[in-house]
């Protein structure tokens, strides 16, 4: 049976709503909001890049992401570098720190997701896993980025679902 695709994209984005609020109470209390998590997870994912191209890429001012940038600097959890390329380009990156900050969020995260999917009957876990390259799909299809390996591969190598993000950061 072949749903149509406003269908399927209302259901979509329903489950998604749905996804977020879970995905905002399994958040662990780090002192850090979810848009500055979200924004060292793209740092841990994309690398050092400008400040610019981080606050377009997280939906946010300018203005926004420079005091953003300037508090987890603060934190040690980032720090700005000149451009190789361009010296007189700054660059923003995640630090040890940073990386481990968000390990621990994770860690914390995937250990309730564990006791929820015990929940589960085991087709609705096995409807999880197979999901999971669609959603690392559907994911890459906003950023315009190919489908480099799938989720439920990265999982199985121990590294998060989505690459760089656990189910939900984003």
């Amino acid at each position: 049976m072949e749903i149509p695709d406003e269908a399927l994209a209302a259901g979509v984005a329903a489950a998604l709503e749905r996804l977020i609020g879970l995905f905002r109470s399994l958040s662990p209390a780090s002192g850090l909001s979810l848009t500055a998590a979200a924004t060292l997870a793209t740092l841990e994912r994309s690398g050092p890049c400008r400040l610019t191209w981080l606050a377009t890429r997280e939906g946010v001012t300018q203005p926004a992401m420079t005091q953003l940038i300037a508090r987890l600097e603060d934190a040690g959890l980032v720090d700005r570098a000149a451009d190789p390329a361009d010296g007189r380009v700054v660059q923003v990156r995640i630090t040890a720190d940073g990386r481990a900050m968000l390990a621990g969020r994770r860690a914390v995260r995937a250990e309730q997701v564990t006791g929820l999917l015990n929940r589960l009957s085991p087709d609705e876990r096995e409807a999880l896993a197979a999901a999971l390259p669609a959603m690392d799909a559907l994911v890459n299809a906003e950023r315009g980025e190919p489908v480099a390996a799938s989720a439920l591969a990265n999982v199985q190598r121990g590294e998060p679902a989505v690459a760089g993000l656990t189910i939900g950061e984003r």
